[in-house]
């Protein structure tokens, strides 16, 4: 062992291991601990190594509990002790393993493959829930994952899907709803897997497609920015001025188009409320969204062409532009819609909405 320190509980250490009690091993290792949880934000490459020397030798034979609060402590160090991590995350105790499983940085992707492989369902649901996960990774997840370890990885907006890993989980969607939602709001999901989703999803789980929110890589979502709820916007004129329209028949394409062009979208949230028959507060959210399909459902039940839809993609205030393939799965999704299927989704999903509206009021009273 290398003698960096003088400490009395660093010179008892070899004795410990050697001859020691489990009791006495346990409290040096709750001692050692400690004195990580102090050293924490001070440490560098030579005191993690001298950790991990120390942490080596004392977790040999330790009970389970006492692992697992190590590897807790452990998963939030930066630079932490990687053979100790690497010990922990190899454990057959799944409440040992899943902490550094889950968020630690010092596991290698060769390590995470070789657990994924090998070991059971809980770690491959740990590993699923990190921050990043590559093709490669989530091939080898899916490979052995069961059904929830699938889910997991749907639900995860730092996952990234082989060709093959995507066709393997709309494959395993047939069987499961749950399933075929996680993946319905994802936005890297290629469009003819997509389309796939779409005709075996049920109504209810296409009307939960409008507004649901697709998942977002952990790293943002650990910081959300402050939100300050807009003001209502009262859509009584635009109304009036759409029932005006469509009273000397000039609501249609040519008026929607030119009400987003000109990115009144208060005329244009008034104009698709009254084409598809729903209420106001049904269509706005759709604006909002991060995702398209609501959108274009709202559109193509309004039976607006494809060329006004673009427009009212294109324009929509404070949204990012669209990419050349998030347009093109967007076209493939609007041909590929049935109008009585997009007028029925629409008219369901507003009910939805209102009904979620309505829960949320009674939680709060």
């Amino acid at each position: 062992m290398v003698a960096v320190t003088s400490t009395p509980l660093i010179a008892e250490l070899d004795d410990v291991v050697k001859v020691g009690s489990p009791a006495r091993r346990a409290h040096i290792l709750k001692q050692v601990m400690d004195l990580l949880r102090v050293d924490a934000d001070r440490l560098d490459e030579t005191r993690t190594r001298i950790f991990d020397q120390v942490l080596v030798l004392l977790i040999e034979g330790a009970d389970a509990p006492t692992l697992a609060e190590l590897s807790v402590m452990l998963s939030e160090i930066e630079l932490a002790p990687s053979e100790t991590v690497r010990q922990l995350a190899f454990h057959h105790d799944a409440r040992v393993a899943a902490p550094v499983l889950t968020k630690s940085n010092r596991l290698s992707e060769k390590q995470l493959i070789e657990i994924a492989n090998t070991l059971g369902q809980q770690h491959l649901l740990a590993i699923s829930a990190r921050p990043a996960l590559s093709e490669a990774l989530t091939d080898a997840l899916m490979r052995r994952g069961d059904f929830n370890v699938s889910n997991a990885l749907a639900r995860n907006g730092g996952a990234h899907f082989s060709e093959c890993g995507y066709a393997t989980l709309v494959g395993r969607a047939e069987r499961d709803e749950n399933l075929i939602e996680r993946l319905g709001v994802r936005l890297d999901i290629p469009a003819k897997l997509l389309r796939e989703l779409l005709d075996m999803a049920t109504d209810a789980v296409r009307a939960r497609f409008l507004t649901a929110k697709r998942p977002v890589p952990q790293e943002k979502a650990r910081t959300p920015a402050r939100v300050v709820p807009p003001a209502p916007i009262d859509y009584t004129q635009a109304t009036s001025a759409v029932v005006a329209l469509n009273r000397v028949g000039k609501l249609g394409d040519q008026a929607v188009n030119r009400f987003a062009v000109r990115n009144d979208y208060v005329s244009v949230v008034a104009a698709l409320s009254f084409m598809t028959e729903v209420k106001i507060e049904a269509i706005e959210p759709l604006m909002k969204s991060d995702r398209l399909y609501g959108l274009i459902v709202a559109c193509k039940a309004a039976r607006l062409d494809w060329s006004t839809t673009t427009q009212i993609i294109r324009n929509r205030p404070g949204c990012p532009p669209l990419t050349k393939p998030e347009f093109e799965r967007g076209l493939e999704i609007f041909d590929a819609l049935l109008l009585s299927v997009a007028q029925w989704t629409i008219r369901f999903g507003s009910v939805s909405i209102a009904a979620e509206k309505d829960r949320a009021k009674a939680a709060v009273a």
